[in-house]
C-alpha cells in the first residue's frame, strides 16, 4: 500500500519457559532462530531496510489496535460482547465522518528542508509476500476507468509529461514510525483533469499489480500535495517503494498510499467488500492525519 505501507509492527515478545527442560540448547531451534534473524535483516534494492511482517503480527493489527486513532469509541472495546462489534463499527464510522469534516482541502501538510530528509537507505518499507510484483516497464500502463471523459491506458511517459511537483514530506505508518522523505510526481488533480474526470465524484478506487486495493475520498485526491509519485530522491521509484507509480499523500496514513498502481476508477459507489485491503479487515477507512 503499502507502506504501505506500505507500513511497519511489534512482534518481538518473549515467552517464559515452562521448566528446566527448556534450558538445554537445541541445534534445530538455534538454526531456525538464526534464519529468522537473517530474514529480519533483509534489505531492498537501494539498501533500504525491509520489514518482515509475520502472520501473528498481522493478526494483532485489528480494529482494536486502531481505536487509538478514534479515542471517542474506546467504550466499545469494553461493551457487552453482543454489542461490542456494533459499537466498534459505529465508532470507526464516526471517526471517518469527523476526520472528513476536519479535513481542509487547501490546508497543507508540513514540508521540510532538504537537510531534514532521511537518507533513502533509511526509508523503510514492509515485506509481505514479495518485495515487488513483476511488470515490464516498457509495456506498463495505468488503466483509467469510471466517471472520466477519456478512459483508457496511459503510459508513464504521458504521466511524466504533466507538471512535476517535488516535495519533502513526512510519511507516517500506523504502526508508530514515521520518516521524512523526498517525493516527485504529478499532482493527482492535474492528471484527473487531463483525463476529464468528474471532480464532483465521491471516490477514487485504486487497484495494484500486487492485488492490493484502496479507495480514497475525492477531497484528499484533489489536495495539492497528493501525488501520483514516480520518483523518490530524484530517481525513479525502486521496486520496493512502489515502482512504477504509487500514491503519495502526506495527509494520510501509510496504508492508504497504495503502491504498484495498475488501475484507477473515479466513482460515486465503492465496490462491495473492496473499500481497502486493510479496511476490509477492520482498519479505519479515512486514514487521515
Amino acid at each position: 500500500m503499502s507502506d504501505e505501507p506500505q507500513s511497519s509492527r511489534p512482534g518481538n515478545e518473549s515467552h517464559p519457559t515452562d521448566g528446566p527442560e527448556h534450558a538445554e540448547c537445541d541445534p534445530l531451534q538455534d538454526s531456525k532462530a538464526e534464519a529468522a534473524m537473517v530474514a529480519r535483516e533483509r534489505f531492498g534494492p537501494a539498501g533500504e531496510p525491509v520489514r518482515d511482517v509475520s502472520d501473528p503480527e498481522r493478526k494483532r493489527m485489528n480494529r482494536r489496535e486502531l481505536l487509538k486513532l478514534v479515542p471517542v469509541v474506546a467504550l466499545g472495546a469494553f461493551a457487552v460482547p453482543k454489542f461490542q462489534q456494533g459499537l466498534l463499527d459505529r465508532g470507526l464510522e464516526f471517526g471517518d465522518w469527523a476526520s472528513a469534516k476536519l479535513f481542509g482541502r487547501h490546508r497543507l501538510a508540513e514540508t521540510f528542508r532538504n537537510n531534514d530528509v532521511a537518507p533513502l537507505s533509511r526509508f523503510p518499507y514492509n515485506y509481505y509476500d514479495v518485495v515487488a510484483p513483476e511488470f515490464d516497464p516498457a509495456t506498463w500502463t495505468l488503466t483509467v476507468a469510471g466517471l472520466v471523459q477519456r478512459p483508457g491506458e496511459y503510459n508513464l511517459e504521458q504521466i511524466t509529461a504533466l507538471p512535476k511537483v517535488v516535495q519533502n514530506t513526512r510519511h507516517v505508518c500506523v504502526e508508530g514510525w514515521d520518516v521524512i522523505g523526498n517525493f516527485g510526481g504529478t499532482r493527482a488533480s492535474d492528471f484527473l483533469r487531463a483525463v476529464g474526470a468528474d471532480l464532483t465524484a465521491r471516490f477514487l478506487e485504486v487497484e495494484c499489480l500486487d492485488e492490493y486495493y484502496e479507495s480514497i475520498d475525492m477531497a484528499t485526491v484533489l489536495h495539492p500535495q497528493t501525488l501520483f509519485c514516480y520518483e523518490m530522491y530524484g530517481e525513479p521509484l525502486a521496486p520496493g517503494h512502489g515502482a512504477p507509480l504509487r500514491l503519495q499523500m502526506p495527509t494520510k496514513l501509510g496504508y492508504k498510499q497504495a503502491k504498484y498502481l495498475d488501475t484507477i476508477r473515479v466513482t460515486n459507489v465503492l465496490k462491495g467488500g473492496m473499500r481497502g485491503y486493510w479496511e476490509d479487515q477492520g482498519y479505519d477507512w479515512y486514514g487521515g492525519l
